[in-house]
């Protein structure tokens, strides 16, 4: 009986352990270790005003197919939703205006797509772009917001492409790399596209509406983990750090920190056959450190954004926008000049039918950008101070909360910046060459669920292949 050990109880590593049993079935046992109390990750569901509500990760892009390819898998299409038809706003050049479709991440298929977010300049700028001449992007990886602000001015950059960049990466183009960030945009312009309004265009749906972009579960995305832990078989070690990693001759040697409560006695070091990691960058970068070197060191190299979610049950009945949230751009302010704390809202309320029928309104405030903390530095209750005042400066919300529940991802987000396919492959090709190791995880290959689901996959391919030749 071969034994596997897991490294990181959120969704790649409860998905790779997950896979590892459909893979090798009673051949092995497993062993997921999470360093926290309990699983989940960047995935947590909370109860907030009597509901269970996402806190973390609230959504998947459905139009990928791992995701949506593993809840029907574990049995639990079902609970599958998709958004309501609410849509998204933003405020961008001082006021809030409807989010435009027809982009793909701010990148517009047309000046016709952003004239109502953009100065009759900008809508210019956007205009002129595909006269400009083909897109020069070499093999390697090219910022993403010096190439944009070159094609199309600064204003897109600021109004659109920033404030949707901000609200998956926390971090703004200018910091970003566009093979890394925007692939398929990148495979467009390599594949003949003439500019990036065309490129764009190219990647939209042909009949716009007719497949639905995002999706989550009813009763929290923490059902999900729960069910792939139970199908895993494994045995789940919460409050376990693995402090050190080491090679045996007969394959791996794990070494634990103190437990919590802090004066706990480390947990006895454990043995395994073989080693999946699906844990962030810096524990990633400890694990590696003497055993694989070259991992380390590009783990090592990942810069880290850190931010925040403030939760809100307000009264029933509390009126909400017309919309499903609304995106803020960096150094938006509001009408007496006074700089917003927040970056976005999201009205779940509005947005999710099952949370429109649970009985309180319920509100999202996202804090947190790339290299500025803002109101992150302050206590639990100055930030939802802050948040509840650009609630009410934003939408009109000045209703009490009946519950808030503050849940913070300190270096949460790893920036994918013009470095990081290349730092991406030195980890990978390092790994390769030992064997019973892989790696998973935001890191890697995108930070949303459904890529992570995919590292998770791989690495558990992986495992299982080495384990039975």
């Amino acid at each position: 009986m071969k034994h596997v050990a897991v490294v990181g109880g959120g969704i790649s590593g409860l998905a790779a352990a997950y896979r590892v049993r459909r893979l090798l079935g009673d051949r092995v046992t497993i062993t997921v270790f999470e360093s926290t109390s309990a699983i989940g990750g960047k995935l947590r569901t909370a109860e907030v005003g009597g509901v269970s509500y996402d806190v973390g990760a609230e959504a998947f892009l459905a139009r990928r197919p791992e995701m949506v390819s593993l809840v029907e898998e574990v049995g639990l299409a079902d609970r599958l939703v998709h958004p309501t038809k609410a849509r998204a706003k933003i405020h961008a050049g001082g006021s809030v205006q409807s989010l435009p479709p027809g982009t793909v991440m701010g990148v517009p298929a047309s000046a016709d797509s952003v004239a109502g977010v953009l100065s009759e300049d900008g809508r210019s700028a956007v205009e002129k772009e595909r006269s400009l001449g083909p897109v020069e992007l070499g093999e390697g990886d090219v910022p993403l917001g010096p190439l944009l602000r070159t094609r199309f001015g600064d204003e897109l950059v600021d109004r659109l492409v920033d404030p949707l960049l901000g609200g998956v990466y926390a971090g703004g183009a200018d910091g970003l790399g566009l093979r890394a960030t925007m692939p398929g945009l990148a495979n467009a312009i390599d594949g003949g596209a003439g500019s990036l309004t065309e490129a764009a265009s190219s990647l939209l749906p042909k009949t716009p509406g007719t497949a639905p972009v995002f999706g989550s579960l009813t009763g929290g995305l923490r059902g999900l983990l729960d069910r792939l832990l139970e199908l895993s078989g494994a045995e789940l070690r919460t409050s376990s750090t693995v402090r050190a990693l080491t090679r045996t001759p007969s394959g791996w040697r794990l070494e634990f920190g103190a437990a919590a409560p802090a004066h706990a006695p480390a947990d006895s070091p454990a043995d395994a056959d073989a080693v999946l990691l699906a844990v962030p960058a810096p524990a990633a970068r400890k694990l590696l450190d003497g055993v694989v070197p070259a991992a380390s060191t590009a783990f090592g190299e990942v810069e880290l954004a850190s931010m925040a979610v403030v939760a809100f049950a307000f009264p029933p009945g509390t009126e909400l926008p017309d919309a499903s949230g609304i995106l803020i751009g960096a150094g938006e302010r509001d009408a007496e000049g006074v700089p917003y704390a927040s970056k976005a809202f999201t009205f779940s309320s509005n947005k999710w039918a099952h949370l429109g029928d649970a009985g309180p309104v319920l509100v999202r405030g996202s804090v947190g950008r790339f290299g500025e903390p803002g109101a992150l530095n302050g206590d639990d209750d100055a930030l939802v101070a802050a948040v509840r005042a650009d609630l009410a400066r934003l939408a009109g919300v000045t209703a009490k909360p009946i519950d808030t529940l503050v849940t913070r991802w300190g270096g949460g987000l790893p920036q994918y910046g013009t470095g990081h396919l290349e730092r991406v492959t030195r980890i990978e090709r390092a790994v390769a060459d030992v064997p019973g190791l892989a790696v998973a995880g935001a890191t890697l290959h995108g930070v949303g669920l459904p890529a992570c689901v995919a590292t998770a996959d791989a690495a558990a391919r992986r495992i299982a292949e080495q384990l039975f030749v």
